[in-house]
């Protein structure tokens, strides 16, 4: 166990803010994060799908492992690097960098005891439809218990997320004068969204509530010309209940969508954990013990529990200090003292998690 100044941990969150890593590009910043894992007593490295790796705790393949699996990469957009007020200004200061380097302090300084393994992870690609750093994890860990490092507030952890997928539609027509008397494509587009939104509302019928709802979200539309075709692209995004499967809804949209060039993508099925069990009993003796008043919740977003969580099957919820609100805005921030708090969280959590994942305390 290491004793970390809360100056240090800030620095830390302070300089991977600073290093730029917009998905795709997050050599950078994976490099310096293993330097820093390194020199805080990790075995740490980076791995093939190029995640920034950092174990600590027992070497034994039988020991309880648990793996805090944060994710490295962010959108992109400069945010000016400041601190003001005890406040962290920066792009991933809360999605999610915030959260991974809670997560890398709280390991590092933890009463670790002799038969636990912590495994921190910083993924990338989590900003992208594929997710590459969470489906190399996905097929490499079998944890006995695993923590999502995304923002939920330090009082607050989630135990669920909404699924995804991503619809690509594609209009075309001979090109016409706008006095002709045919509609333009841009019409056809905006008619066929019309007609899935419809549809949607028919799929919903007999279910309530933003969580057990389909809900669509129209994230772009452009028409171009070459003078020949007219040619308008849509994108349609779709956040899905867990009763809704992305493979079966893509089967569902081809059959009322005749004459429509359709390209699907980010197929991520929902997950809900239970509210009680080993992971929610440690966290929120945690959260309680610094005061807090823990709550557990879901989200209508996706994050790499929809990745990996039916592959692990075990306990998993997603912490992490920050405002999911600010996650992809120009006023994306982090107040520092949320930040050292959750961190307190998860020093405190991680060895109550261990004693209630060991054999002994599940024996009969």
């Amino acid at each position: 166990m290491n004793t970390i100044s809360d100056q240090n941990a800030i620095e830390l969150l302070r300089d991977l803010v600073t290093t730029s890593s917009v998905s795709g590009h997050e050599a950078d910043a994976v490099a310096m994060l293993v330097d820093r894992m390194s020199t805080l007593g990790y075995r740490a490295h980076i791995d093939e799908a190029g995640n920034a790796v950092g174990t600590i705790g027992s070497n034994d393949p039988d020991a309880t492992e648990i793996l805090l699996l944060g994710h490295i990469d962010t959108v992109s957009g400069h945010i000016p690097i400041r601190i003001e007020n005890g406040t962290l200004w920066g792009r991933g200061a809360v999605d999610a960098k915030g959260p991974l380097c809670a997560f890398t302090i709280a390991a590092a300084s933890a009463a670790i005891p002799d038969n636990t393994r912590l495994v921190v992870i910083g993924a990338v690609g989590e900003e992208t439809p594929s997710s590459p750093g969470a489906q190399f994890v996905r097929d490499r860990y079998k944890p006995h218990a695993c923590i999502i490092g995304e923002p939920s507030g330090w009082e607050r952890f989630a135990i669920g997320y909404k699924g995804r997928l991503l619809v690509h539609a594609t209009f075309t027509q001979d090109a016409g004068h706008s006095a002709g008397p045919h509609g333009s494509v841009a019409e056809r587009a905006i008619a066929w969204y019309g007609d899935i939104a419809a549809h949607i509302e028919e799929w919903n019928r007999g279910h309530d509530g933003l969580f057990d709802t389909i809900q669509s979200n129209l994230q772009n539309i452009n028409t171009t010309s070459d003078g020949l075709h007219d040619i308008t692209r849509l994108t349609l995004g779709l956040r899905l209940p867990a009763w809704t499967d992305p493979h079966d809804l893509e089967r569902d949209i081809r059959a009322v969508s005749a004459n429509v060039d359709l390209h699907f993508e980010g197929h991520a099925n929902a997950h809900r954990s239970p509210r009680t069990g080993p992971l929610p009993s440690a966290l929120s003796a945690a959260i309680g013990s610094l005061g807090g008043r823990p709550t557990a919740t879901v989200k209508t977003g996706t994050s790499d529990m929809n990745t990996v969580a039916a592959a692990f099957a075990c306990p998993i919820v997603a912490y992490g200090p920050g405002d999911s609100t600010l996650d992809h805005t120009p006023h994306e921030r982090l107040d520092l003292p949320e930040y050292l708090r959750a961190i307190a969280v998860l020093r405190a959590a991680i060895p109550d998690l261990s004693e209630l994942l060991s054999p002994e305390h599940s024996a009969p």
